[in-house]
Order: structure tokens, then C-alpha cells, then sequence
């Protein structure tokens, strides 16, 4: 019989408050491509930290190709074959890409690597510049940043954490063209993901975990999804419920914003035309890089040099407001960033409230440099449980939270705003289907109140699910809105390459 490339047994992890992981095990076969499956907390990244070597088990034995090893470090880890693309990456933002790769390979010139880097970008359908700064990125080039890096050390296991997140469905289509090459060739591969539809795809095999333990393994390819959310949460997510409506008077509109990019690595806006109205949700397709941060930025306010006029909120130009004073008139802001700009890591969720809730009234105002914290902590204990946030009360730190768990905190703390305008970037990255089909439920319930939505995804799922009227984003500029009924995956995925008719004065697109 075959031997295990990895095999875990009775392994145990808890911190104070938490067990995260409760006696697992699990086993790998070679060239098997293994699904973790679970809801945001279950303990899938845990225990993929624990296998990586970035965290050490309370108890229990990790055994590649036969052979206990216990593992210090992930440095230790790479040289035992053993690479990993985190959901939050570790990249050191004042560094190019090729230095960060560098840091993680041994006797190779930095030269060489740019060289790999290059190729392996080419060969894989992963374009990215090997000199630009990690700062200068968006998160989907980042996560091709990891990606590239954990193909160069040519593993013999790979630990995938929601590798798909943020890639287009042609990118993920040759990223499954790369994982089913590797796993042909020997390399077993761990796989995180909360889109069932691709694991069910990929994957020969899957083990789901609740509360930090095993409840079931199953080959993913003879289960449907509604099966494998049953396993994953116990019941199947309810299905959205959408009205049809009636629009209202326009919230945002922009016209002709035109953008000098801000450093040499970004995207420049040109003559972007959109207008989203009260009961309306309006989508943006595109692949990361191609001016969503750029366009984000200008509409919250956190650039402020869009042209006098470019800009309106109703009949107010806004061009050159800060966010402060766009919230007043009733924007509130997602980004896709959770921890650094989304949430302060090392506040309590209660004080990471104040990063864009002071003006409410239902929140503690500042009284002579005083806040009143009972008050603020309330707050945050209402919207933990509104939201099934799974926290440790109001003064668990933001970084203690799981990636899905923290977005429904700061999605929860804007959308409980009641915006009149609200403006997100990818509002379920790394969510569980749970947790996701609630986020998307909240959005729909703000529309059918009458607010005004404009919603960034790299989900085409998502984005057909949710909006009303899609636009493509391609190297700054917008494409013409085209309403969901009419829209086709292959017909967006063409516009994401910038192949778009042009628009007739009304603003819908020619046949």
C-alpha cells in the first residue's frame, strides 16, 4: 500500500478562550488533491499553520512520507518539501516581489530568482513585475506574489488557503490547469477554499472540520454543494431573496474622472463615467491591478485630487472632500484590505469602531477628550451577535479574529451605518458560504431600503447574484454598464481584457 505523504494524528491547539483544533487527523495521499473544508473559526488555518510549521501543537504527531517531524519553523518546513500560500500574505511591503521571493529560497542570486520569477509568471498565466514594490500592489497581485513563490521551491506538498479569492475564472482555470499538472507529477496538495463548485472540481478528497474537529471525509466530486454545506454548517445557506425595484434619484455620479496614477507602479484613471441610484446595486468586474484601488481611493475620499465636479453625492460635489465629511452625507466604506485599513490589528473590535462611527449617534461622542466605553463596547457586543461574528466579546484585538469573521465585523459596522450610499470591495473574500450568503442578504436589504450600492468584486459569481448593472474595469478605464439579465461570464470575461463596444449617449451599450 501506498504510504502517506502527510499524515496527522489526534492533534490539538487551543488558546485561552478557544480550542481551535480538537484531537485532528488527517492523511494525504501522493498526488492527492485534498479539500479542508469548514466554516470561518472551524480551525482550517490553524491547523494548516500547524503543518507549515508556523505554530507549534499542544499535542499530537505530524508524519511526511512516514517519517514524525516536528517542525520549528517554516524554513524547516520548505526544506522537508512543504510550501504554503497564506490567505494574509507575508510579504514585506518595502521590498520588490523578487526580493520577497528571494528571502525564501536558498543558493540562488537574486538575479536567478527575478529570472524564475518571470517565467513562472509566463508559463502559469500570472503576470506580475518582479521590480515593483509589494506597496504598490493590490491584494490579487500579492496573492500571484505567493503563489509564484511557493511553485518555485517545487514542493511535494502544497498547502493552498483560498488561492482563488481574488482571480479572475480564466486565471483560475490555469491555476487548475498548474495544480492538476503538479498533483500528476507526485505533489499532494492541501486545499482551502469556501466556493464549493471548486472543490468539487479539484478535489479527490476532502476532510471538513466544525469547531475545530473532524466531522466527515468524503470524496468532494460525488457530493453537491448542498451536501457539503449540510457537512460544513449543519444546513444548507438560505437561498437570496431579491425584489424587484424601483430606482430612485442618483446617490454617486461621476463623470469624466480622469486620474493621474499616484506612483509609477499605478493605474491612471481615464474618463470614468458611472452613476449608481437609490435601490440599486452596481457591480465592477475586473482583474486586480487594473485601476479598482485607484477608483476606490477618489470615490472614499482618500484622494482627494479628483477634479471639481467629477465627483457628486445627490447635487453636492464631493471631488475634494475627505472621507470624514463624505460619511456625514451618508457614504460608508469597505475596503478590501481587512487589517490595516478595514481594522486597526492590535484595537479591540469595540475601539475599532471609532475608526469610522464617531458621527452616529447611537455611539459614545467625545466629551473633553473622553469616551464612554461601556457604551462603545455595547455597541460592539450588539453587532458580534447580529452578525454571528465569532470573537471573544468586544475586546478581542482584530488580528485574533479568523479573515471571514473580522469582515463580517467591519462590513456589519458599516452597513449598520444605514448609509445612503455604500460603496464595498470584495465583500466576501476568504468567507465562508454561511457567512457569505448573509453578507450578501445585508446588501440586498439596504438596496430594497433605498440606499445606493456599488459593489467591486473579482466574483463573477457574486457580482450575477447580487447586482442590478455590471461594469468592467480594464487599465483604468470603465466599460459601459450592461444590466445583469444581459450579461454573460463569457461576455465579462471579454470586457475584463478591455474588448468592450463603445457606449451610445444613453449610456447603454451598442449591440
Amino acid at each position: 500500500m501506498t504510504q502517506p505523504r502527510l499524515q496527522l494524528s489526534g492533534i490539538t491547539k487551543a488558546y485561552p478562550g478557544v480550542v481551535a483544533n480538537s484531537d485532528v487527523s488527517l492523511i494525504v495521499m501522493p498526488g492527492e488533491t485534498h479539500a479542508v473544508l469548514g466554516e470561518n473559526g472551524a480551525g482550517k488555518s490553524t491547523l494548516m499553520k500547524i503543518i507549515y510549521g508556523s505554530i507549534k501543537p499542544d499535542a499530537g504527531q505530524v508524519r511526511l512520507n512516514g517519517q514524525v517531524i516536528n517542525l520549528r519553523s517554516p524554513k524547516e518546513a520548505r526544506a522537508n518539501g512543504i510550501s504554503m500560500v497564506f490567505q494574509h500574505f507575508n510579504l514585506f511591503d518595502t521590498m520588490t516581489v523578487a526580493e520577497n521571493v528571494w528571502l525564501g529560497l536558498t543558493r540562488t542570486s537574486l538575479e536567478q530568482v527575478t529570472a524564475s520569477i518571470v517565467a513562472k509568471a509566463n508559463e502559469y498565466g500570472l503576470d506580475i513585475d518582479p521590480h515593483r514594490p509589494v506597496h504598490t500592489l493590490s491584494v490579487g497581485e500579492m496573492q500571484r506574489v505567493e503563489i509564484i513563490r511557493a511553485l518555485l521551491t517545487r514542493p511535494e506538498l502544497l498547502i493552498l488557503d483560498e488561492p482563488t479569492s481574488v482571480l479572475t475564472p480564466q486565471a483560475v482555470e490555469k491555476l487548475f490547469a498548474v495544480l492538476k499538472k503538479l498533483a500528476s507529477e507526485g505533489c499532494s496538495i492541501l486545499y482551502i477554499s469556501h466556493k464549493l463548485h471548486e472543490i468539487r472540481e479539484l478535489c479527490n478528497a476532502c476532510t471538513v472540520l466544525r469547531g475545530g474537529k473532524v466531522t466527515g471525509v468524503c470524496n468532494p466530486s460525488q457530493e453537491s454543494n448542498a451536501s457539503l454545506s449540510r457537512m460544513m454548517i449543519g444546513a444548507e445557506p438560505p437561498l437570496l431573496e431579491r425584489r424587484a425595484q424601483t430606482t430612485g434619484a442618483p446617490r454617486l455620479t461621476v463623470k469624466s474622472l480622469s486620474l493621474e496614477r499616484e506612483d509609477q507602479f499605478g493605474v491612471n484613471l481615464e474618463a470614468i463615467d458611472l452613476e449608481v441610484c437609490a435601490g440599486e446595486v452596481v457591480g465592477i468586474a475586473g482583474v486586480s491591478g487594473n485601476g479598482q484601488k485607484e477608483l476606490m481611493y477618489a470615490l472614499s475620499g482618500e484622494d482627494c485630487r479628483a477634479p471639481r465636479g467629477s465627483v457628486r453625492m445627490g447635487q453636492t460635489d464631493v471631488s475634494r472632500l475627505h472621507p470624514g465629511a463624505r460619511r456625514k452625507r451618508g457614504l460608508h466604506f469597505v475596503p478590501e484590505e481587512r487589517l490595516g485599513r478595514g481594522a486597526v490589528p492590535t484595537l479591540s473590535l469595540a475601539h475599532n469602531l471609532l475608526l469610522t462611527r464617531t458621527e452616529s449617534i447611537s455611539l459614545p461622542r467625545f466629551a473633553g477628550g473622553w469616551i464612554r466605553v461601556r457604551m462603545l463596547e455595547q455597541h460592539a457586543s450588539r453587532l458580534i451577535k447580529s452578525f454571528n461574528v465569532k470573537a471573544g466579546g468586544p475586546h478581542a484585538v482584530a488580528r485574533s479574529l479568523s479573515g471571514g469573521n473580522l469582515q463580517k465585523f467591519i462590513v456589519g459596522r458599516e452597513i449598520e451605518a444605514k448609509p445612503t450610499l455604500f460603496i464595498v470591495s470584495q465583500p466576501t473574500w476568504g468567507v465562508d458560504v454561511g457567512a457569505a450568503t448573509q453578507i450578501r442578504g445585508e446588501i440586498l436589504a439596504l438596496r430594497d431600503a433605498g440606499c445606493a450600492v456599488l459593489l467591486v468584486s473579482e466574483e463573477l459569481d457574486e457580482l450575477f447574484e447580487v447586482c442590478d448593472r455590471l461594469h468592467v474595469i480594464a487599465r483604468g478605464r470603465l466599460s459601459p454598464s450592461i444590466s445583469v439579465g444581459e450579461a454573460t461570464v463569457e461576455k465579462i470575461g471579454e470586457w475584463m481584457s478591455g474588448l468592450w463596444a463603445p457606449a451610445n449617449q444613453s449610456g447603454v451599450q451598442h449591440a
